[in-house]
């Protein structure tokens, strides 16, 4: 593989070591989760999860589940794979700093995109987090309210200003 190429595939468990480099580098420490937490999430929706590789490494990546619209993780809680999804939740993308600037972060999400429109599923949602609500609305995202009281106490859980958000895909 030549320095430059990137390539995206599906997470492997062998991964983790390099996904919770990447979420120390990117994230304050009220966002990081523990591997045995993210293993369990892989486990739970394998081929909802990414990883970029770049220059010889895993660069970035993307964790989400098939969900409904409406429907939240909360930060630190297990993924609830939803039997009849309408929506790809991404719950977390990241991007080690040192590959800030590549668009490695707006690759991952389109090919998730990709994936959704496969599945048949008509939306992607999220929780922007750490000021990222513009990058998310560059994607085509809006803000919205999660459904019910339920789901609003779960974005509560998240620190900071957190906003649930939502994309309809094409198709």
């Amino acid at each position: 593989m030549a320095p430059d190429t990137v390539i995206v595939r599906g997470m492997r468990a062998d991964d983790l070591d390099a996904v919770l480099a990447i979420q120390l580098a990117c994230y304050g420490a009220g966002f990081v989760e523990d591997g045995a937490l993210i293993a369990r999430r892989l486990a739970a929706a394998p081929h909802t999860g990414w990883v970029v590789e770049h220059e010889g490494g895993v660069r970035a990546y993307l964790a989400g589940y098939p969900s409904v619209a409406g429907k939240l993780t909360p930060l630190h809680g297990e993924f609830e794979v939803a039997a009849q999804a309408d929506s790809l939740y991404l719950h977390d993308l990241a991007v080690h700093p040192d590959a800030s600037g590549l668009g490695l972060g707006p690759r991952l999400v389109r090919h998730a995109w990709a994936h959704a429109l496969d599945a048949g599923w008509r939306h992607s949602t999220l929780v922007s987090v750490q000021s990222s609500v513009g990058f998310w609305e560059r994607q085509g995202y809006a803000a919205t309210l999660p459904h019910g009281p339920q789901q609003q106490a779960r974005l509560a859980t998240y620190p900071g200003e957190s906003v649930y958000m939502i994309r309809r895909l094409p198709g």
